[in-house]
């Protein structure tokens, strides 16, 4: 799988690092999100799906890789 973000919709609401930090993050200097890994195994699958769900800007998408 791959995470694709839309740095245009993204307003750093931070629910997909609620939801999987290990994949997102906010940068506390920059105010800005942060993909920590692009192509994230597939154990974190459920997370990343609950982050794409739960993003107010619908700013994820995940992609078959």
């Amino acid at each position: 799988m791959k995470v694709k973000l839309d740095r245009d919709l993204c307003q750093a609401h931070g629910v997909c690092a609620s939801e999987a930090p290990e994949v997102f993050e906010l940068d506390e200097e920059s105010g800005e999100l942060v993909l920590l890994q692009e192509q994230p195994p597939q154990d974190l699958r459920s997370k990343v799906e609950l982050a794409v769900k739960y993003c107010p800007t619908r700013a994820l998408l995940l992609e078959e890789a």
